[in-house]
């Protein structure tokens, strides 16, 4: 008997630490080139923590693990909306397709929480209209004052009253506290901006009782900056100005310096802030300014100096590494890793056999909407010209093998390459390795003759360096182009046409963050 109650104690301790969290539902009317995913929403990368597939009609499931308890955001269809999790949680996510998930229904684990979420993100909509803020901005500061103070409280009625029908948790009630002292301090910021210029008093300076009330709804920081990314928004908005004046003071005469440097030094100079706040801010300002697809590798070393020297939080460094791996690529000089492959015969398949000779890696999946037209023409003339002197690797990124051959049998036939499949699709270990998600599909990589990667992560064929790169692995010279012109037909079909100037390629929309 003690032997059957301890393994229940120890089937009870491990659910109660499980950090997964366990989704399913249903989204009719959906489209099976859709895609769900959530990303952690008070992280300071942007980052999928998993993409999920819909069937035909409509279902689909899945589980990841959740960095915390806390604010998650819910993409499908270019919408997205919040979501509070907790981890271990298992939930039931239903709605329509055209307003999913601007619109949900949900039933599990997290319907109170959510239930009260979207009751406060209902009554904001609604206050919102019947609140005059433009009237409210171009009032004296004493009007103002009072204005907002009543929005405030109006605002926290809602909460409390939603919170006693509800029974939220209480790290969701209080995030919703400090999202409202929020939501106020960033009116306030507006207010203190605008009033000068609006008011004809460009000599404009709030009084104490607006900073007063600042300081009062600025009294749990530490969570705000932790849990909300508007608070640090704001942050950077009132220190703005004065980050400026040492900008243009200390980035005299450097040619080279970025926005990340100076804004590592200046926050040295803050004592007020702490260094959480400190973290957070500088991990915004990197995301925004130096970490994009066409860093510079001498800028993409910097970056990570400044994350490895000023960051000091472990999570904060982990996340904002793996996100430049995913917006950048795998540092150019280092092995390309190996990962699990598989051809369509099952058999396994390794990029080392590649070793000898420069390799292109295509990953690709059915679902994403660059594909056909838009790449596999160029791509075909891109093998065609340089095939002689390096291999290419399709890497799919399908949800199951069957989808793979499908995919790899219609959309690459005849193509000279080698099919392989990434078991576990967007979840595989080669995606992982590499920082394939989806908004960065079809992406290329190249692979020098020496297993070493030689090139950024490209989300387009017709870029020029790219082009450079395969000159410079292949040692084959590929026709110059006008810069000005636009690429429709992308390489000549064969090297000896060298002389002839090929037309550039369609470029597609760069990734967003």
């Amino acid at each position: 008997m003690k032997k059957y109650l301890l393994l229940f104690i120890i089937a009870i301790f491990v659910m109660s630490c499980s950090k997964k969290v366990e989704v399913k539902g249903k989204i009719t009317g959906s489209s099976p080139l859709e895609r769900i995913e959530f990303v952690e929403a008070s992280g300071v990368g942007t980052l999928p923590l998993i993409n999920i597939g819909l069937d035909k009609d409509g279902n689909f499931s899945g589980s990841f693990e959740a960095p915390k308890d806390g604010m998650y955001v819910i993409n499908y269809a270019n919408r997205q909306n919040l979501i509070y999790l907790e981890r271990g949680q298992n939930i039931n996510i239903s709605g329509n397709g055209m307003t999913f998930p601007n619109e949900y229904v949900i039933t599990g684990d997290a319907k109170k929480n959510n239930d009260f979420l979207q009751g406060t993100q209902k009554f904001l909509g609604e206050y919102g209209n019947k609140v005059n803020l433009n009237q409210l901005m171009a009032s004296d500061e004493a009007t103002f004052l009072k204005g907002i103070h009543k929005v405030e409280a109006d605002i926290n009625k809602n909460v409390d009253d939603l919170a006693a029908k509800n029974n939220p948790s209480k790290a969701l009630l209080d995030w919703k506290k400090n999202d409202v002292k929020v939501t106020i301090l960033n009116l306030l910021a507006n207010y203190e901006m605008s009033h000068g210029p609006m008011s004809g008093n460009p000599s404009y300076k709030t009084s104490k009782a607006f900073k007063d009330y600042e300081v009062k709804l600025e009294d749990d920081k530490e969570a705000m900056v932790k849990t909300i990314p508007l608070y640090r928004q704001y942050l950077l908005v009132k220190m703005t100005p004065d980050f400026q004046k040492y900008a243009e003071a200390n980035s005299k005469g450097k040619t080279d310096i970025t926005t990340s440097e100076l804004f590592a030094q200046y926050l040295k100079t803050k004592k007020d802030l702490s260094q959480t706040a400190k973290d957070y801010l500088l991990a915004f300002v990197m995301a925004q300014a130096d970490i994009h697809p066409t860093t510079p590798a001498n800028r993409i070393d910097k970056i990570k100096k400044i994350i490895d020297t000023d960051i000091k939080d472990a999570t904060i460094k982990s996340d904002l590494l793996k996100m430049q791996v995913a917006i950048t690529g795998l540092k150019i000089g280092e092995v390309a890793p190996e990962a699990a492959l598989v051809k369509q015969d099952g058999k396994a398949y390794k990029l080392s056999e590649n070793k000898g000779k420069p390799y292109m890696l295509f990953f690709y999946a059915s679902w994403n909407p660059y594909i056909g037209e838009a790449t596999v023409p160029v791509l075909k003339e891109v093998i065609n010209f340089y095939k002689s002197k390096m291999n290419f690797v399709f890497v799919n990124v399908d949800d199951t093998k069957d989808q793979f051959v499908k995919t790899s049998n219609s959309l690459l036939k005849g193509i000279q390459g080698m099919n392989v499949y990434g078991e576990g699709g967007m979840e595989s270990d080669i995606a992982k390795k590499y920082g394939v998600y989806g908004f960065k599909l079809p992406c290329f990589v190249i692979v020098d003759k020496d297993g070493k990667i030689a090139s950024r992560s490209f989300v387009n064929l017709g870029e020029q360096e790219l082009v450079t790169i395969l000159d410079k692995v292949t040692g084959l010279s590929a026709p110059k182009v006008d810069p000005n012109m636009q690429m429709q037909q992308g390489l000549q079909m064969d090297p000896s046409a060298q002389q002839q100037a090929p037309q550039q390629a369609n470029p597609q929309p760069a990734p967003t963050k």
